[in-house]
């Protein structure tokens, strides 16, 4: 951990929510003159598109389950070795997964070189001058017999959906992002359950805060489902690891967001609809304090 230069992580999987906390952090950052460098988690993936189609299907015949949520499949000796570099220079490498034609268009003409779409840009050195690191991915929190990313980690964010309704989101974007038949999908959640439960799940006991989506419609069976329960459908289950961090005032965030309520001495549960708003509270105060800290 670092006062100087501040490492701040928001774990969790595709769809549960992290662009709505990122979305809260960079309207802080940017209301506090805050200069952050932005990592992704997909970044630090150990292959590319078309080398995992490869690893899984030999994997799969050879009868070993390999997925994107596993130690096989990632980088994470590198991404702490990111943490560690960062927290105590301000610096070290990183590279960007190219998801689609744009984004390898517009990292080929900032590297003038060709990209392609499922592979990633070369390592390069974080830009110098930075006030703050912001990672958002699968991994951040991860703790295995060789690394052990949260001794680096100044504050930790969890943003994890009950499980039905992560299913649920995976099945509707697979089928009508990617086309998959929902045989391929559900043969996609068995295939990374035994990885979701060593790797992904365990790092939500680690978080300062967590961020818990419960969907207050049925979802009892997630694979019938017809449309994905919206954020009005929803209550957030916000759990504090420790009720006094960074002083947050728990008076001051029931009373401004409405219909908030306390379930225990160290969770909130908002609205789904105001899961923003209650991020920004939250966060707010704790930017600041690290970032008084840092300047101090």
């Amino acid at each position: 951990m670092s006062r100087k230069h501040p490492v701040i992580v928001v774990t969790g999987s595709s769809g549960a929510g992290t662009s709505t906390v990122k979305k809260a952090l960079e309207s802080i950052f940017h209301r506090q003159n805050i200069s952050s460098v932005v990592i992704e988690g997909d970044s630090f993936h150990r292959y590319n598109r078309a080398e995992m189609q490869q690893k899984m299907a030999e994997a799969g015949n050879a009868g070993v389950r390999l997925s994107h949520f596993g130690e096989q499949a990632n980088r994470f000796e590198r991404l702490q070795q990111l943490f560690r570099t960062y927290g105590e220079t301000g610096g070290g490498q990183r590279r960007f997964y190219l998801h689609d034609d744009d984004e390898a268009r517009r990292h080929g003409e900032r590297l003038g070189m060709a990209c392609v779409a499922g592979d990633f840009t070369p390592w390069e050195e974080i830009e110098p001058g930075t006030d703050l690191l912001f990672y958002e991915g699968l991994h951040g929190l991860v703790k295995t017999a060789e690394v052990d990313m949260t001794r680096y980690v100044d504050l930790k964010l969890g943003v994890v959906p009950v499980v039905n309704l992560e299913w649920i989101q995976k099945i509707h974007r697979d089928s009508a992002e990617r086309g998959y038949s929902q045989h391929e999908v559900v043969d996609s959640i068995l295939r990374r359950m035994p990885d979701y439960v060593k790797y992904i799940t365990p790092q939500f006991s680690e978080t300062d805060i967590n961020f818990q989506r419960v969907a207050t419609v049925d979802t009892s069976n997630p694979f019938i489902a017809r449309d994905i329960p919206t954020l009005d459908e929803s209550f957030v289950v916000i759990r504090f690891r420790k009720p006094d961090i960074r002083n947050t005032d728990f008076t001051n965030l029931l009373s401004m967001v409405s219909g908030a309520f306390m379930s225990r001495r160290n969770t909130i549960v908002v609205p789904g609809g105001k899961m923003g708003m209650a991020m920004e509270i939250i966060l707010t105060p704790i930017i600041s304090d690290l970032m008084q800290r840092r300047n101090d």
